[in-house]
């Protein structure tokens, strides 16, 4: 059982910094920010929680079971994150590639503390066994300084796969495709530093200022760090609705207001990102039939255009009705790992992209998320993401971008480098 204690807070956007410079203090953390950006389906504009009193860790055999029987008994708030590798949960697949990270596949914690903010109300929900802790906290943590330096510390950023070995790669998927093995892929790479020695806290303060994304998050696990600015929600459950809302389709921003309509224009109007976004609305709407009451799957915006700080993006949003005999661990099984960051169909793509990249990509393009006391739960996709292993002193992040049939492998790596951009200058 939990208190629950509502505050009114002054100062939302300096409230944010001093709770978060506050919770370090703590094993685990996890920090999630609209950044007030305007949303539909948002339910808090910003999350906090610190402290786990119990937590699930596998790795992928039965790992959603094993989530599934975590959160049927707990009832409770449950934070944590899926990696990319619970395809093998799902499917008869393997992760075999270099992995410099070494995250567990499968990561949840109840947290003994929970800070939700809407507006200029602050909810406080502490666990009963800590509840004379609240008054006393809620005083250090307004007595915290938000002012985070960001010192400049050169650290040099290797690619694992080149330009040139690049191209070669996306020429393989381009004769998959015109094979007919497979229609569109989600092929990745990886850009890391060894012996990195970073702040964590401060990384992520300036990765979101730059991009000052709906779906960002802190996450911390002891010594193993994810810092998030990610724009794309994967699942959403409020009762029985189910909401994705895959990205797929990339503009650069420009400064001038006239160049940058240009470019939000020619992302509507290219038939080649609408194509791949059609695709996987597709995918996604055939994933969220699996566990969906009959006829409810519906397609509520698509190929609409979203405008980032650093980027715009086509998005579309698709909903179902979940059906009654399933819960909500089966809609995250049926539909992972998510059909923007995969390909169709979907497990030949897994098999092809697991065989050309040369990174387990763990955590990334997994998820980031939370289950409510109700069991309604709400996950990102990682993506726009900087991964590190304090302990290892290894610190990686990845992008990619959508292989169809019309793509030229220059203006893919192109794409690549433009969503790199951010956490190459927030780690430079």
């Amino acid at each position: 059982m939990r208190t629950s204690i509502i505050k009114h807070i002054e100062n939302p956007s300096q409230f944010k910094q001093q709770i978060l410079t506050w919770s370090q203090q703590f094993r685990e953390v996890v920090f999630m920010d609209s950044n007030d950006y305007p949303q539909r389906y948002s339910s808090y504009d910003c999350i906090l929680v610190a402290d786990a009193f119990t937590s699930v860790k596998t790795d992928y055999p039965n790992a959603f079971e094993d989530l599934k029987q975590y959160q049927q008994v707990t009832k409770d708030w449950l934070f944590g994150y899926l990696s990319y590798d619970l395809k093998n949960d799902v499917e008869l697949l393997r992760s075999n590639n270099f992995d410099g990270l070494d995250f567990p596949d499968l990561f949840f914690f109840q947290p003994k503390k929970v800070f939700l903010l809407k507006g200029n109300q602050l909810e406080i929900q502490y666990l009963n066994m800590c509840d004379d802790e609240v008054e006393t906290d809620f005083e250090e943590i307004l007595n915290q300084l938000s002012e985070v330096s960001f010192p400049c510390i050169e650290m040099e950023i290797k690619q694992r796969i080149s330009k040139e070995n690049y191209l070669k790669k996306v020429s393989k998927i381009l004769e998959h495709i015109h094979r007919g093995d497979i229609y569109e892929a989600n092929f990745c790479m990886e850009f890391f530093i060894e012996n990195a020695a970073i702040k964590p806290l401060e990384k992520f303060l300036k990765l979101n200022e730059i991009s000052k994304s709906p779906l960002s998050v802190y996450f911390k696990n002891n010594s193993q760090f994810l810092l998030s600015a990610s724009p794309e929600r994967y699942l959403k459950k409020e009762g029985e609705l189910i909401i994705s809302q895959p990205i797929k389709g990339t503009a650069k921003r420009f400064q001038d207001p006239m160049e940058d309509e240009k470019s939000k224009n020619q992302l509507a109007l290219d038939p080649k990102e609408r194509s791949e976004n059609i695709m996987v609305s597709d995918l996604v709407r055939n994933d969220l039939s699996r566990t969906a009451q009959k006829g409810s799957v519906k397609v509520e915006e698509l190929c609409r255009i979203y405008s980032f700080e650093q980027v715009h993006q086509m998005i579309s949003t698709i909903t179902s009705k979940l059906d009654a005999q399933y819960t909500g661990v089966d809609v995250i099984k049926t539909t992972f790992p998510m059909g923007s960051m995969t390909g169709t169909p979907k497990v030949s793509v897994l098999k092809i992209i697991e065989e050309l990249e040369e990174t387990k990509r763990g955590l990334y393009s997994g998820a980031v998320g939370y289950f409510a006391p109700d069991g309604d739960f709400d996950f990102n996709v990682v993506i726009r993401s900087i991964l590190y292993n304090q302990e290892k002193k290894y610190a990686s992040f990845s992008v990619g971008s959508a292989i169809t049939s019309q793509s030229v492998p220059e203006k893919e790596y192109e794409e690549c480098l433009l969503k790199a951009k951010a956490m190459r200058e927030v780690l430079s």
